[in-house]
C-alpha cells in the first residue's frame, strides 16, 4: 500500500489554525507542538522573567515576555521567554503593546527538561 505524505502547510495556513494548548510552532514547514510545561519549568520561567524585567524594564532598555508568538523569516515560534529591546517592541497607536509580534526577538530562552532535545 502506498502512503501519501500529508500536504505541508504554508506559514499563512498555519497562522489561520486554532491555537493549541500547549502552543504549536511552525519551523521549516513543520508544525511542532511544544511539550506541556510542568512545575520546575514554570518556576524557572517565572523567575527568569521577573529577574530580566527587574533589570531592564523600568529603564526602558528591554522587556521579557512569556510564551509570546513571534512570526518572522518564514517561521512562527513561541519561546518560553522572548526578550525585545525597548525600541523594537511592537506598539499600537496609543503606545500599548501590540498583540502581533511579526519580528524576531532580540533574545529567546527555551527551558529544556532533562529528557528534551533542542530542536532549533
Amino acid at each position: 500500500m502506498v502512503q501519501i505524505p500529508p500536504k505541508a502547510l504554508t506559514l499563512e495556513e498555519f497562522l489561520k489554525l486554532p491555537e493549541t494548548e500547549p502552543a504549536s510552532e511552525y519551523i521549516d514547514g513543520e508544525v511542532i507542538q511544544k511539550p506541556m510545561p510542568q512545575g520546575e519549568h514554570s518556576t524557572i520561567q517565572g523567575e527568569l522573567i521577573i529577574a530580566i524585567n527587574a533589570v531592564v524594564k523600568s529603564k526602558k532598555i528591554a522587556r521579557a515576555f512569556p510564551e509570546l508568538q513571534c512570526t518572522f523569516g518564514g517561521k512562527s515560534i513561541v519561546p518560553d521567554v522572548a526578550v525585545f529591546t525597548w525600541h523594537r517592541i511592537p506598539r499600537k497607536g496609543n503606545g500599548a503593546v501590540a498583540n502581533v509580534f511579526a519580528i524576531a526577538p532580540d533574545w529567546t530562552i527555551e527551558i529544556l527538561s532533562p529528557e528534551q532535545v533542542q530542536q532549533r
